[in-house]
């Protein structure tokens, strides 16, 4: 049995600009966390001479061409795995949709569960772009490159997306305390809410593909204010990096008019008025966690509660897609 996992992420900074019809033309970054949140993928022998998948349906079937799953089916004819005998089975901390990159994470863990069967070496870098080549290349997916790259090298991570389709990866040095505090003080909030994040991306990319001007302008600004705070971040300057992510998430609302509804405005305010600094939600918007920059927990946390929100605890992962166990 092979069992693999890859962490779920949080922007931090500059996200939207990992999309190719906005880093083609004018290179994006973005700043992205990964989070002790983890999509697990287990590979092991069947019994049978199928392929058997267990994820939030069951399939078996006697070809890979038959897999229904896209991600999966794809994944195996890029590993070259393609025998019977095999089940896959995948569990997840927190579910889709919730806008913290489970696909991605997906993607990588299952990619790089399967390389260990094949005893094939891959590095976290190659393993992205090979999780980016199957949902943007292969199944013409609208998403950007983030999620695969922050859940296979992991850490606090600085992505720079060049328009040759290179990327450049820098891990953000943080000072210590100031690394402690960001990480007790960044809290996340369930809304309740899960929705698909393609609807909103593909608006995003047919826009900037038409380089219509209020998108492109609007991707330059998220993209300064994602440099501003790894400035920020690098100096300590947390009070300074929760003001940017509020300005973010106010111009972030403007992109679509999915990106959010009555009450997580509602909720957002709410929290402004309990200890809150800075926020926004994660993702491509319209459901999925609220995040918070606060350094009056217990009083945010208690208005939240009072709210009917969830919190999730966690922390950062510096380890990104790993093998657990080969047996």
């Amino acid at each position: 049995m092979i069992i693999a996992r890859s962490p779920m992420r949080i922007s931090l900074g500059g996200g939207g600009t990992d999309l190719p019809s906005y880093y083609r033309e004018h290179t994006g970054f973005v700043i992205a966390a990964a989070i002790n949140k983890y999509v697990y993928i287990t590979v092991n022998e069947a019994f049978r001479p199928k392929i058997i998948l267990k994820y939030s349906r069951l399939e078996d079937v006697d070809t890979v061409d038959q897999v229904e799953h896209p991600i999966i089916r794809e994944a195996l004819k890029l590993t070259g795995v393609t025998w019977p005998y095999l089940e896959i089975v995948s569990i997840s901390d927190i579910p889709a949709g919730t806008g913290l990159g489970s696909s991605g994470s997906f993607t990588t863990a299952l990619l790089r569960a399967l390389h260990t069967l094949r005893k094939n070496f891959i590095s976290p870098e190659g393993l992205a772009e090979q999780a980016c080549h199957i949902e943007m290349d292969i199944l013409k997916e609208p998403v950007g490159k983030q999620d695969q790259f922050i859940s296979s090298v992991g850490g606090i991570t600085c992505f720079t997306f060049l328009p040759n389709d290179r990327v450049e990866v820098d891990p953000l040095v943080i000072p210590a305390e100031a690394l402690a505090n960001l990480e007790d003080n960044l809290l996340l909030f369930f809304t309740g809410y899960t929705r698909s994040a393609s609807e909103i991306l593909k608006d995003q990319d047919t826009k900037s593909q038409q380089k219509d001007g209020g998108m492109i302008e609007h991707l330059h600004f998220v993209k300064e204010l994602g440099l501003e705070s790894k400035a920020a971040l690098q100096k300590g300057n947390l009070n300074r990096f929760a003001e940017l992510m509020h300005i973010h998430w106010e111009h972030k609302k403007k992109r679509s008019g999915a990106m959010t509804n009555h009450r997580i405005d509602e909720l957002y305010q709410l929290a402004r008025d309990n200890g809150a600094i800075g926020g926004k939600l994660i993702g491509a918007g319209g459901g999925g966690f609220l995040m918070f920059y606060t350094e009056d927990k217990t009083h945010l946390r208690s208005s939240m509660r009072q709210a009917g929100l969830r919190e999730v605890r966690m922390r950062f992962d510096f380890e990104g897609t790993a093998v657990l166990a080969h047996s």
